[in-house]
């Protein structure tokens, strides 16, 4: 015996839709979910006729499941006879697989600071807010790798921690030279870090706003996130600030001696 149980934030799309409204090749109903805002991920087989779905929405990554005349979809978690949440092995899975190209695509073409050389071998792109705590523990953590050349850090800049942090980071990208206003924020940070500017320049704002919207897009809810690749090539995103074998994996190997 299976029974659905709803989140708080769950979806109920009915049948009203028809197969013609599907796209993609999605059944009607989950390309309802896509018409919302949801992203739909993977499809996996489910108990009693369901048809599972992974879903991203607002920033949540969820379980869709559809059910077996294909007319309606659930937005929730399964439990079966036990109690046992069926749902959080496909979502543990999901939050563990590679990104797919066009995510790194969109952080490389975002408002980035590089901090590194640009003859570096290896390049990672992180979600970065100058009031962040973590990213400056993330900048400290990673001198020795930038500092030897195996590695540039493209800080995507982000204001979404506190009232002051888009004009702190539209004051840094908007700065003569960038890379170095990033270092002395850096070097400042405990001080309160970059004071941002009396007047900003739109085009820096706008790029600061655009960077949010990418990070909610991309279901990133905190900073840092970290964009890499592994071993084999595959996309991967850290969420959160990486630490020991993660660290060593985000960045590319061992720390240089």
């Amino acid at each position: 015996m299976t029974r659905l149980i709803l989140t708080t934030l769950a979806l109920l799309v009915g049948g009203a839709a028809t197969a013609q409204d599907a796209t993609e090749g999605l059944p009607a109903p989950i390309a309802a979910l896509e018409d919302r805002g949801a992203t739909i991920g993977e499809s996996f087989d489910a108990p009693s006729g369901l048809t599972g779905y992974t879903v991203s929405f607002q920033g949540q990554t969820l379980a869709a499941y559809l059910t077996p005349d294909g007319d309606h979809v659930v937005v929730g978690t399964l439990l079966d006879g036990d109690g046992t949440n069926l749902s959080q092995p496909v979502l543990s899975a999901a939050a563990n697989a590679a990104r797919p190209e066009s995510e790194w695509q969109a952080v490389s073409e975002a408002g980035w600071i590089a901090d590194g050389s640009d003859d570096a071998d290896r390049v990672v792109y992180a979600f970065t807010d100058p009031n962040c705590p973590f990213c400056h523990r993330f900048h400290e953590q990673t001198r020795d790798w930038v500092e030897a050349g195996d590695i540039q850090i493209r800080h995507v800049m982000v204001g979404v921690l506190r009232q002051d942090s888009l004009p702190k980071a539209a004051t840094l990208l908007a700065a003569d030279d960038p890379s170095a206003a990033l270092d002395e924020h850096e070097a400042n940070f405990d001080n309160g870090g970059v004071t941002p500017a009396d007047r900003l320049p739109a085009e820096a704002q706008q790029t600061v706003q655009s960077n949010n919207e990418l990070m909610s897009q991309l279901g990133i809810r905190g900073t840092p996130s970290v964009f890499y690749r592994d071993a084999d090539g595959n996309i991967r995103l850290a969420r959160g600030l990486p630490r020991g074998e993660r660290l060593d994996e985000v960045m590319g190997g061992p720390r240089p001696e």
